[in-house]
């Protein structure tokens, strides 16, 4: 937990500018490495080649010496001539200093290295000698019978004291890169999170009274269009909800009003002088009606909160779908009477795997919203199929007055009424379909509405899954 909340408080720009740095740092040091080496590698080639002159020139005047009989040592002295900071020596074979230095600083080469036959960078020797580095090599060559060994040497201090002061110039130079090359990728980093900053300045603005606000897909790069698309989503349900919420809250508030009214009205009007005990007592049944509509409108929106936080899980059985549609004739006959209204079963259903007591609820919201707004000796019929996909189909349709095409997105909401005057003709609060919705929903399926030439029609469809296995589709 620590470590990630660590983690966590790092700001992007410290991650990448460390990532950078590390980056130029290990950079700078690989080629300060690799010029280093090419320098070293450059010297070392021209102290090979200056060093194959002056062994070949000694080991030519060794060679004329030996045809001319001359004296070795007075030739030798100017075999080498126009190099500076050298020194050669030439031993016979029996390790006698024929010419060169013979201090034990000058011999010591001798007896530590071993000869080459080929002098390039490679094979080059270091040695001291009285406080200097010399670079190297040893050689020998035979004249006649005569067998030479030849050592020839450059002094090194030139280099060391170029290598030092170029290494001096090298760090100070990668010291200078490195900082300039970071202060460039800061300043580009600063300038890429530049759109951050202002989707965060935007965001900063967006409040409760603000939710139709947007950002700009356009005026973002394109690494952050999936971000701006992902709040703009998420704002657009905020703002859904909060529409809800207001919503919710207005109609909840209207349905509570009237009610609420009656009973203070009634109650001042029992108050208000001494009265028969038939009067208190139409009166408290008065009240009393209120008082259940109230509970009922409670006991709804509870059960509601409930479903869409998943407390309500559907027991499913078995259930005969076209009873269960005769029976629920039979329980709403008397209202259809009275309306003189023709309650219509047509088609047949498998067994459907579902809650009893919700389907019945939901099943019973529909038809008495069917009821309640179809005309005096219209008809209500019930159509029960399979669709092309398979899905088990329950529609309820009516003739009536309609529901006009801009109310249709919110008819499943709870509270809302198509009829703006919110005019009680029933003891419907607003939540009938709101539950129908919850309840079919809880079982996986759907609910439309289509309203249209007078005639509107509710249809749920359930899920394949809801059909009972074993039972035929197709009947």
């Amino acid at each position: 937990m620590k470590n990630s909340f660590v983690k966590r408080q790092i700001s992007l720009t410290t991650r990448v500018m460390t990532f950078v740095a590390l980056s130029i740092g290990v950079s700078l040091l690989g080629i300060g490495y690799l010029v280093n080496n090419a320098v070293k590698h450059h010297f070392a080639e021209q102290d090979a080649e200056e060093l194959r002159v002056m062994t070949n020139a000694v080991d030519r005047t060794l060679r004329q010496a030996d045809d001319i009989t001359l004296d070795i040592e007075e030739t030798l002295s100017k075999a080498v001539s126009g190099h500076h900071g050298v020194y050669f020596q030439v031993w016979n074979d029996d390790k006698q200093l024929l010419y060169g230095p013979s201090t034990n600083d000058y011999e010591s080469p001798l007896y530590t290295y071993n000869p080459v036959s080929r002098i390039k960078a490679g094979n080059l020797y270091q040695w001291q000698a009285e406080g200097k580095t010399y670079r190297g090599v040893i050689t020998q060559t035979q004249i006649g019978s005569f067998k030479y060994t030849i050592v020839t040497a450059i002094d090194m201090d030139a280099h060391i004291q170029f290598l030092k002061s170029f290494h001096r110039s090298l760090w100070l130079i990668m010291i200078l890169a490195g900082t300039v090359t970071l202060l460039a990728a800061w300043f580009g980093v600063h300038q890429g999170h530049a759109p951050l900053r202002g989707l965060s300045a935007t965001m900063r603005e967006i409040q409760a009274d603000r939710l139709h606000v947007r950002l700009k897909p356009d005026d973002v790069p394109r690494e952050l269009l999936g971000l701006v698309t992902s709040f703009n989503d998420m704002i657009g349900r905020l703002e859904e909800s909060f529409e809800r919420l207001s919503h919710f809250s207005a109609d909840i508030a209207h349905e509570l009003r009237t009610p609420l009214t009656n009973i203070i009205t009634q109650t001042q009007v029992i108050l208000g002088k001494s009265r028969s005990m038939v009067e208190y007592r139409e009166l408290h049944y008065s009240n009393l009606e209120e008082l259940y509509r109230l509970s009922k409108m409670v006991n709804d929106t509870l059960w509601l909160a409930k479903s869409e936080h998943g407390l309500l899980k559907p027991v499913r059985e078995p259930l005969d779908i076209n009873q269960e549609v005769c029976d629920l004739f039979d329980f709403f006959e008397a209202l259809a009477e009275e309306k003189q209204i023709q309650l219509k079963l047509d088609g047949q259903m498998p067994l459907l795997k579902v809650d009893r007591v919700m389907f019945q609820r939901a099943l019973s919201n529909l038809l008495s919203n069917a009821l309640r707004h179809s005309p005096v000796g219209a008809r209500v019929i019930v159509y029960l199929s399979i669709s092309n996909k398979g899905e088990p189909t329950i529609s309820v349709r009516n003739s009536g007055p309609g529901i006009p095409d801009e109310h249709k997105l919110r008819i499943f909401d709870r509270f809302y009424r198509v009829d703006p005057s919110r005019q009680r003709q029933s003891e419907g609060a607003g939540l009938g379909l709101a539950i129908v919705k919850s309840i079919v929903e809880a079982h996986g399926g759907r609910i439309d509405v289509v309203s249209s030439n007078g005639e509107t029609a509710f249809t749920i469809k359930f899920p394949l899954t809801a059909v009972t296995r074993g039972d035929d589709l197709n009947i």
